[in-house]
C-alpha cells in the first residue's frame, strides 16, 4: 500500500520507466533519445558510513545514443538543503558509473516547482564550476487528462496526471475517464496505479470518490477467494490473454467453490468478450450458490 503522495509521485515511474522519458518528450518537450531497455537500480548513494544519501528513485536508461541515469525527486516543499544534495547525486553518480545523470523533480505544488527548476550555480559569477539545471513535473505542465479515450492511450500518462494533480481543484475531474480506463487493464496492474493514485489525493471527498469508482477492481483482485485461483493458475503455469484470463477466472472460482457449472452456462461465460462483465461475474462468483446465479441481474 502506497502510504504517501510523495512515494507515488516517484514510484509510479518504477511501475512504468518509460512514462518518464515520455513526460520529458511531450511535457517539457526535452528531445530525450527513445530508450531500448531500463532498468531500476539501487537508489542508496551512501558513500562513508556516518552520512546517509539516499534518492527516490534511480533508473538506467539505455539509448542508441548512449546511457543515462534518470534521478527522480519527488518534492512537497521548498527544501533549500536539497540544492546542495542534488548537486552531490549528479556528482557522484557520474564519478560512480560514468554515464550522464538527468534529474527530473516531480511535485504536486506550483511554487515547488518554481522553485525546483532554479539553476544550481557553483563556483564563481559567471564562471560556475559546476551548474544544475533540475527537469520539473508539475502541475503547471503536466496536462489535465479528463477525456476517457485519452487516458486509455496512454493510462500511465493518465495516472500521473491525477497524481501531479491530486492536490487541486481539477483531480475530480480526472478521476471518472482514469477509472474507466483502468477498468480495461489486468486487476494487479490496476490495483498498483490505484494505491498510487489514492495516495496523492489530498481531498477526503476525492478520495472517497476514487474509493468507490475503483472497488470493483479492489475486490476482484484482493478478494482471498479470486487470490487463491489466481495463485493455483500461476502454478499451473496457465498464461492467457485478458478476457481468456478473466473468463478462466469465472469459471474456476465456480469450480474450485464446489459450484456445478452446466454446458450453458460454461458457453455463457465462453463467449462474452466485455472484460467489465467478465468481473461483475467472477465478484459474483464468490457468492453464487448455483452457475446460473451469475446472471441474476444482467439485462435480457
Amino acid at each position: 500500500m502506497v502510504s504517501s503522495s510523495h512515494e507515488g509521485l516517484h514510484r509510479v515511474f518504477q511501475k512504468d520507466p518509460a512514462l518518464l522519458t515520455r513526460a520529458c518528450q511531450r511535457v517539457l518537450h526535452i528531445p530525450f533519445p527513445e530508450p531500448r531497455d531500463f532498468a531500476v537500480m539501487n537508489a542508496d548513494l551512501t558513500e562513508i558510513e556516518p552520512v546517509e544519501r539516499r534518492v527516490d528513485t534511480l533508473l538506467r536508461a539505455e539509448t542508441d545514443e548512449g546511457t543515462y541515469l534518470l534521478v527522480v525527486e519527488a518534492q512537497s516543499e521548498r527544501d533549500e538543503r536539497k540544492r546542495g544534495s542534488w548537486a552531490y547525486y549528479l556528482s557522484y553518480l557520474y564519478a560512480k558509473y560514468r554515464c550522464e545523470p538527468v534529474l527530473i523533480v516531480v511535485t504536486q505544488s506550483s511554487g515547488t516547482a518554481r522553485w525546483a527548476a532554479r539553476p544550481i550555480r557553483l563556483g564563481l559569477p559567471g564562471w560556475h564550476s559546476l551548474s544544475v539545471r533540475p527537469l520539473v513535473l508539475g502541475p503547471d505542465n503536466v496536462p489535465v487528462i479528463a477525456d476517457e479515450k485519452e487516458a486509455a492511450r496512454d493510462i500511465p500518462m493518465a495516472v500521473f496526471s491525477a497524481m501531479t494533480h491530486g492536490k487541486g481543484a481539477q483531480a475530480a475531474a480526472i478521476l471518472d475517464p482514469l477509472a474507466a480506463a483502468l477498468h480495461t487493464v489486468e486487476p494487479e496492474t490496476a490495483v498498483v496505479f490505484a494505491e498510487l493514485v489514492e495516495a496523492c489525493l489530498v481531498d477526503p471527498q476525492a478520495r472517497e470518490i476514487w474509493r468507490d469508482l475503483m472497488a470493483p477492481v479492489n475486490y476482484f483482485f484482493k478478494n482471498p477467494v479470486a487470490e487463491k485461483v489466481r495463485d493455483e493458475g500461476r502454478e499451473e503455469g496457465i498464461e492467457l490473454g485478458m478476457e481468456q484470463e478473466r473468463v478462466a477466472m469465472v469459471l474456476r472460482i465456480l469450480e474450485w467453490r464446489g459450484v456445478p457449472v452446466s454446458t450453458s452456462v460454461r458457453r455463457r461465460v465462453e463467449g462474452c468478450t466485455d472484460l467489465g462483465q467478465l468481473e461483475v461475474w467472477a465478484q459474483r462468483a464468490v457468492h453464487a450458490t448455483a452457475a446460473e446465479d451469475l446472471f441474476v441481474d444482467d439485462q435480457g
